[in-house]
């Protein structure tokens, strides 16, 4: 089924790890490095070639690349089956371009122990191809806590302030978010009598026989918990921003840009499509949970003065736009959560990258001690808030179109809840464009005049630069070009996504 001599997928996810295998054999720093190049290079490359040659491919049950290989562990009904459909092309595309950033980011860094830093990223970023990449869903779970671990390691070794505390948190939450997830995926599979983990054989076998409503109402609780605490839904997020201001630049970039969207990507791929009528009975209880992520954990980031703490938590807020996609319940909401997911992805790891360069430069993420950055950052700070449009989402950038689309898909659903959502572009205005302000605009602060009289302050690095550019020119090309994410997105999301018994009137994602 795979038209190329080699499988690119496969490469993807094997030349990461490969480079990481290598790495801990202890080659010298600048092997490591070149390494480590190689390793995010090669997954960006693969995937943005695959997303320009998709629309050409054959496709098999809707997955282009498809390729699968007997572990021997066929007889439990598990093979390594990698493929892309119209929903994982996007977010592979994201893993892919995120994990360059990060990686490039991580390798100029300088951190202590840098060889097994960037081993340890390596290995999130193999595991992180692999999620989007799989077709059966034991390996889909299986990629994900292949990077989780990683990330555990990276925040309790690499991280800063209160970093065991938060490694602790993080560890607790995404294991019981992880457990719950597996259950419902386990109890998908034994109860639609495919005895395949294969999700295109979960789907024949459901779709001739359908679970029965109680079934599809229990498991897909479950899964809404499960998946809901490692997306940081309300209210069991806490983990996440103690997390993400805890965690090393290039580990919180990879996490809330591309891990966290695990859950989310489970639901659209898999929960939607197998067990509607579950997610139908559950709409309104996971649209009020969203809700509580927009409105609450928004006027919650408001009251932030710490940078870092103010990106975390705004990341659990804009979460709840991408839930509130999932319960409109209709091929419109999923289209828009998908594009949410992509957008986010991108404009919060800029975000981190862009704090760590803050507070370089200032030696703090306190915004009450920063002032007139501006001045002497010109770049710095036109970066910083392009990223800040970008999360308010303002047309022009990608994100423009995921909230439009989950707010139209919204107002089908319920008016009052979608009145409520719109809300929170407000908060997000008062949030980002108060923490320009502060940072980068009006006279110094006399902390951080002292701090740029001992270090006088340059603009970006190149090695800065480079991830910035990068992040921003992915947003801004599906800000004006939205068809790269929807044309194939539709494809898949109208023949497949969400039963129409249980849904609303179905729509598609924007094409213009």
């Amino acid at each position: 089924m795979n038209p190329f001599p080699i499988d690119l997928l496969l490469l993807s996810i094997a030349t990461p790890l490969a480079a990481a295998l290598i790495i801990a054999f202890g080659p010298s720093r600048k092997i490591a490095m070149f390494l480590a190049y190689i390793g995010f290079s090669v997954p960006a490359l693969v995937a943005i070639y695959l997303v320009g040659k998709f629309a050409g491919m054959p496709l098999h049950h809707g997955y282009a690349y498809f390729t699968s290989y007997d572990l021997g562990l066929a007889a439990w009904g598990i093979k390594l089956t990698l493929g892309l459909n119209g929903i994982s092309l996007g977010l592979f595309a994201l893993a892919g371009i995120v994990g360059f950033a990060a990686g490039f980011y991580a390798i100029q860094s300088g951190a202590e122990r840098l060889r097994q830093y960037l081993l340890l990223l390596l290995v999130m970023q193999g595991g992180l191809m692999g999620v989007f990449a799989s077709v059966d869903i034991f390996f889909f779970y299986f990629f994900h806590e292949f990077a989780l671990i990683a990330t555990f390691i990276m925040v309790g070794v690499w991280g800063g302030r209160d970093r065991n505390y938060a490694a602790m948190m993080m560890t607790i939450y995404l294991t019981l978010g992880a457990m719950l997830s597996l259950a419902g995926l386990i109890a998908i599979y034994w109860t639609s009598g495919a005895a395949n983990f294969d999700l295109i054989a979960l789907r024949e076998a459901i779709t001739s026989q359908p679970l029965s409503a109680v079934v599809q109402k229990n498991v897909f609780g479950v899964l809404m918990f499960g998946f809901g605490i490692l997306v940081s839904l309300f209210p069991l997020h806490s983990w996440a921003p103690l997390g993400y201001g805890a965690a090393p630049s290039s580990a919180a970039m990879l996490h809330a840009g591309v891990l966290k969207k695990f859950g989310l990507y489970g639901l659209v791929q898999i929960a939607l499509p197998l067990i509607p009528s579950g997610a139908a009975h559950w709409s309104h209880t996971l649209a009020i949970l969203a809700l509580c992520n927009v409105v609450i954990i928004g006027f919650v980031t408001i009251a932030q003065t710490d940078l870092k703490q103010m990106i975390g938590y705004s990341s659990v807020m804009h979460m709840g736009y991408a839930f509130l996609g999932v319960a409109a319940m209709s091929t419109l909401g999923a289209g828009g959560v998908v594009l949410m997911m992509i957008a986010h992805g991108l404009s919060v790891a800029l975000l981190f990258l862009l704090s760590t360069s803050i507070h370089h430069r200032t030696q703090t993420f306190d915004m009450a001690s920063m002032g007139g950055l501006a001045k002497q950052a010109p770049l710095l700070s036109a970066l910083f808030v392009a990223a800040i449009f970008a999360s308010i989402g303002l047309p022009g950038f990608a994100n423009f179109w995921g909230e439009l689309t989950i707010f139209v898909a919204l107002w089908g659903f319920s008016k009052w809840m979608t009145i409520a959502a719109v809300a929170g572009i407000i908060i997000s205005a008062i949030y980002g464009l108060r923490a320009a302000a502060r940072i980068f605009f009006g006279p110094p602060t006399e902390t951080f005049a002292k701090v740029a009289a001992e270090n006088p302050v340059t603009d970006l690095r190149w090695s800065e630069r480079v991830p910035a550019f990068v992040l921003l020119a992915a947003l801004v090309l599906v800000g004006v070009w939205p068809k790269i994410v929807t044309t194939p997105l539709n494809a898949q999301l109208t023949s497949a996504t969400i039963s129409q018994s249980a849904a609303p009137a179905a729509a598609t994602a924007p094409q213009e």
